[in-house]
């Protein structure tokens, strides 16, 4: 199969799952598209600054694909294109974008905190330095 028509599948893929499954999901949490956020409710020119959507949606994007390049190759190389384009199609649709669309709406129901200080705040200061320390293996295995 031509590696632009595989591109192109994917590219396909993932827009509908935007599109599609990412307003099923803002629909079912009961997400209001027309709520303040953070940035605009608390704004003070330094911490709390309203962006446009097209720069948090590359902030996002590049959070989730930012390992793609350095991990992808290896992962093919030992399993095969094909299980990794599905697993990356799958499990980034339906795994790392839900994770990520669920930390950012925790994050814009409290005030824009980062997901360290919501985990202390809810789970208490061990998860707030286990989660951390996740960061820093996922990080070092990266």
């Amino acid at each position: 199969m031509n590696t632009l028509v595989i591109v192109l599948i994917a590219a396909v893929c993932l827009v509908c799952a935007y599109i599609g499954y990412g307003r099923r999901i803002a629909k079912s949490w009961g997400i209001d598209p027309s709520a303040k956020t953070p940035a605009v409710r608390l704004e003070d020119g330094n911490d709390y600054v309203p962006t446009n959507g097209w720069t948090v949606f590359s902030h996002q994007f590049s959070s989730i694909a930012g390992a793609g390049p350095v991990t992808g190759a290896i992962q093919a190389a030992a399993f095969g294109w094909l299980p990794v384009l599905l697993w990356v199609l799958l499990g980034g649709i339906f795994f790392g974008a839900v994770t990520d669309f669920g930390a950012l709406y925790a994050s814009v129901k409290n005030d824009g905190k980062s997901m360290g200080m919501l985990i202390e705040k809810y789970i208490g200061k061990l998860g707030r330095r286990l989660f951390l320390l996740f960061c820093w293996l996922f990080t070092l295995l990266v």
